[in-house]
This record gives structure tokens, C-alpha cells and sequence, in this order.
């Protein structure tokens, strides 16, 4: 027997996923209740119910995507046995990709909508914060200099990459790999 509990989590994902979609679908700022609610296959006043907001559920359905394919780089970044083995297990996860894919776009939306909501840019913020931790955690521990730097570099590398992808396709992440596996491997007197 399902409890009213068990229900209502059941509800709150049916509507994360349905924001998530129609984010990519419509731009963050068409999605409305109704559409919400109509994606999700419940009442509209159930949307309410589980969130304080429109923008409530569009701002966890970014925030927990972003967490979900932060989570998804981890056991890769862990296991790599070196920066460069890491770099491109990260570059190559982007292959699937391709800046006008539903992921590619919610991630463009979220993080314009993240310039005007300061709730969202803490939140992604927090997360892109702790992905270049665990980044600089695996430099750090193949002895690339400056880890936190770098990593912030190859971090927003991932995002540049995807919004260039949008505009024009490619580089595959083998190619984005071999230029940034020269910059890893170069001697400290080449770096200038």
C-alpha cells in the first residue's frame, strides 16, 4: 500500500522532472503552473502544495540536474590514475552532449536565469564549487601546479565547450583532450 508520504515524494519528482523538461523545451521563464502541472499529470493547486513558487520548482529541477551530473563525473574523476586519464574521462562524458541537447539547454537556462535570482546562483554556485573541489583534489593529487586554478579552468572549459557546441559542432571530447593533455604535461619552463 502506498502512504500518502510515499505519494506525495512521487508527486514532488513528477514535477522536478516535468520543470527540468520544459526548461529546455519552453526557456525558464515560459514554464508556468499550468504547464507544470500538465507535464506532470496532476492538479494544478498540487504544484503550490509542493512548492512555495513556479520558480521554486524550476530552481531544485536545475539545481538537483546539476548535482546529478556532477555525481555522475565523480567515480570517473576518483578512479583516473592520472590528471590526464581524469581530463579526459571529463571531456569525454561531454561527447553525449551537444549543446542543443535537453541537458546542454537547461544548463544555459538555468544559468542565465542564475544572473537575475541570487537563490540559484548560491545554489549552482555551491555546486559547481564543490565539482572543482573534487577536480582540484584529483590535480592535487597528480601533482599539477596551481590545482584549484586549474581546476577552475577545465570547469568552465566544460561549460564553454557546450555553449560553443550550440553554435557550431564539435570539438569530441579526444580532441579537447589532447590540447589540454599538453597543457597538464608541459615542463614548468614551457609554461612561460
Amino acid at each position: 500500500m502506498v502512504t500518502t508520504a510515499e505519494r506525495g515524494r512521487e508527486v514532488r519528482q513528477r514535477l522536478l522532472r516535468a520543470a527540468a523538461e520544459l526548461i529546455a523545451e519552453r526557456g525558464w521563464s515560459a514554464v508556468s503552473t499550468r504547464m507544470l502541472a500538465e507535464r506532470a499529470g496532476v492538479a494544478p493547486g498540487l504544484v503550490h502544495y509542493h512548492f512555495s513558487s513556479v520558480q521554486a520548482v524550476l530552481v531544485e529541477a536545475a539545481v538537483g540536474a546539476a548535482r546529478d551530473l556532477a555525481a555522475q563525473a565523480g567515480p570517473a574523476l576518483a578512479a583516473a590514475q592520472s590528471a590526464e586519464e581524469g581530463v579526459a574521462a571529463l571531456f569525454g562524458m561531454l561527447d553525449a552532449h551537444t549543446g542543443t541537447d535537453p541537458t546542454s539547454v537547461l544548463f544555459v537556462e538555468a544559468y542565465l536565469a542564475a544572473t537575475r535570482d541570487e537563490a540559484l546562483r548560491a545554489a549552482l554556485g555551491a555546486v559547481i564549487g564543490e565539482f572543482r573541489r573534487l577536480l582540484a583534489d584529483l590535480l592535487d593529487a597528480h601533482a599539477v601546479p596551481d590545482p584549484a586554478a586549474t581546476a577552475l579552468v577545465l570547469t568552465a572549459a566544460v561549460d564553454g565547450l557546450l555553449v560553443h557546441r550550440a553554435l557550431r559542432p564539435g570539438p569530441d571530447g579526444a580532441d579537447v583532450t589532447a590540447v589540454l593533455r599538453r597543457l597538464l604535461s608541459a615542463r614548468p619552463e614551457d609554461r612561460g
